[in-house]
């Protein structure tokens, strides 16, 4: 199992935050373009919650389409909610959310453990590739966050 953490501090109360991640509409905007980020479940005006299934269809590696499902399996809101893969490209994917008021603004921290699938290949393929393009992901979601919420 891998874990991959990042934070970042934004000029917004817990409660934008809150309303802006938790959002899953938003989630296309703060994902690279080339992953071809699209959700499949009807999901506009719709407050998340425990239980919740969210389908989605991305491109993580050499344009091959993949089909994602997430559960939000964890909902305390305005301060912290999860979403754990039900199918997917990883073995295990469960993405934690927390959200701290801190100096006038929010510290946002992700907390992403994870597995890939295929023993010593998948290792392998951490080790080479996905590693690298987690981080990718989520510096890539830093600076649009920047941009979004600059004051």
């Amino acid at each position: 199992m891998y874990q991959f953490r990042t934070r970042q501090w934004l000029p917004i109360s817990v409660n934008e935050a809150w309303d802006f991640f938790s959002t899953p509409l938003n989630l296309a905007k703060i994902t690279p373009p080339e992953l071809d980020f699209k959700i499949l479940t009807a999901v506009e005006g719709k407050e998340i919650y425990n239980g919740m299934l969210i389908d989605y269809k991305v491109r993580p590696l050499l344009g091959i389409p993949v089909h994602w499902q997430t559960e939000i399996c964890k909902v305390e809101k305005p301060f912290i909610f999860a979403d754990r893969q039900l199918k997917g490209p990883y073995k295990v994917w469960h993405h934690t959310h927390i959200f701290r008021e801190e100096n006038g603004g929010v510290m946002m921290e992700d907390i992403v453990d994870y597995e890939i699938p295929l023993g010593l290949l998948g290792k392998l393929a951490n080790s080479l590739v996905v590693k690298r393009k987690v981080e990718q992901i989520f510096e890539f979601r830093k600076k649009t966050l920047e941009n979004i919420f600059k004051r």
